[in-house]
């Protein structure tokens, strides 16, 4: 028999002891790996999913976009649809947005990198924590009349405090055509330092359409400090049925179609249209028209225009020979910069 010794015995012991703790030591890093690489990839996949939303809120449009990624992308949530023209736009949401002018018939010169410009303007308000939509009508006034549903004001900010005006797309109140004849004048207008809005008002009815421009203005009054803009010196500013709109508040104020008693709009800008209203009280008014237009007729703008200032109103006409009907910002057209004379005819009044 082999002779056992106490001090052999404890080193045994020490050896098989150790072992046992380093494979004990092993299998808790393996396991807490496993828990790591787990919850890593956890973290990982929540971080690409904040990445993708961020992105996805972050992405602008192109021409190449459909007009579909304008209703679904998430700086719109919730109106989307009333950025574009009509109350259901599902049969044009496969079109490419440098198709963008077929939506909208009744308008001339539509360009789509103009109009990509403006919605990307607007995506960036958003990303930058702005809001850019206001409703001007009340869920309970919404409910009474589901028309006023598809209504709303899109805000382009200027200067703190500086005048608003706002902007009535035209389209024979059969749709509204603010992605070229809304957006891109409110965003040239905000860059000169006027706080600009678009309203989109009901299609159907002349009357609906005053009715909610008196129900906007009014809004902004009522809101003014909130929403950062001046109370004074406002103007509004009407494309085709649009400019019917502004007619009808410069003839008749805001109070005549259902709103709060406030004062005329110190400017009405009027454009090719052939409503031929008019008052000795009637807004200093800026109209204009070109000589091909088919659809406003010339000779009842002119008309109007010799009626206004026979009875001491200040009108600004310009006359352009081949900028067509609905021709927005006029970009490529002999009335290319026709915005800029209206601002500046606008802010002689304001001057004053």
């Amino acid at each position: 028999m082999k002779s056992f010794s106490y001090q052999s015995w404890v080193n045994k012991v020490v050896l098989i002891f150790g072992l046992n703790s380093i494979l004990l030591l092993l299998i808790i890093i393996h396991l807490s790996c496993i828990k790591m690489d787990g919850s890593g990839a956890g973290n990982n996949s929540n971080r690409k999913k904040y990445s993708e939303e961020t992105d996805e809120m972050n992405n602008h449009l192109t021409t190449n976009s459909k007009v579909s990624d304008i209703v679904t992308h998430p700086a719109f949530k919730g109106f989307g649809e009333l950025l574009l023209p009509r109350d259901n736009n599902a049969g044009s949401y496969n079109k490419l947005l440098r198709h963008v002018g077929s939506l909208m018939p009744y308008h001339s010169h539509v360009k789509p990198d103009v109009v990509v410009v403006a919605i990307n303007h607007m995506i960036d308000e958003v990303n930058d924590g702005k809001i850019i939509f206001y409703d001007f009508y009340s869920n309970e006034q919404k409910q009474k009349d589901p028309d006023k549903k598809n209504t709303g004001l899109f805000f382009f900010r200027g200067n703190p405090d500086a005048p608003f005006t706002i902007i009535c797309p035209g389209g024979g109140f059969s749709y509204v055509g603010s992605l070229h004849e809304g957006f891109p004048l409110a965003l040239e207008i905000s860059k000169k330092g006027y706080n600009a809005f678009v309203i989109r008002y009901r299609i159907g009815s002349g009357q609906w359409a005053t009715e909610d421009l008196a129900a906007a203005i009014s809004y902004v009054f009522r809101n003014a400090e909130h929403l950062g803009v001046s109370k004074k010196n406002y103007s509004l500013w009407g494309g085709s049925a649009g400019a019917r709109m502004v007619g009808n508040i410069a003839l008749n104020g805001v109070s005549a179609y259902g709103g709060s008693n406030l004062p005329k709009p110190v400017t009405a800008v009027i454009a090719y249209t052939g409503q031929s209203s008019y008052s000795s009280d009637f807004s200093p008014a800026f109209i204009t028209v070109a000589a091909n237009d088919e659809i406003a007729n010339v000779s009842t703008v002119e008309k109007r225009v010799e009626n206004l200032r026979n009875v001491g109103v200040e009108v600004a006409y310009r006359r352009y020979q081949s900028a067509g009907h609905g021709f927005g910002l006029g970009t490529g057209t002999d009335a290319e910069g026709w915005l800029n004379e209206a601002v500046q005819f606008w802010q002689r009044h304001i001057d004053e």
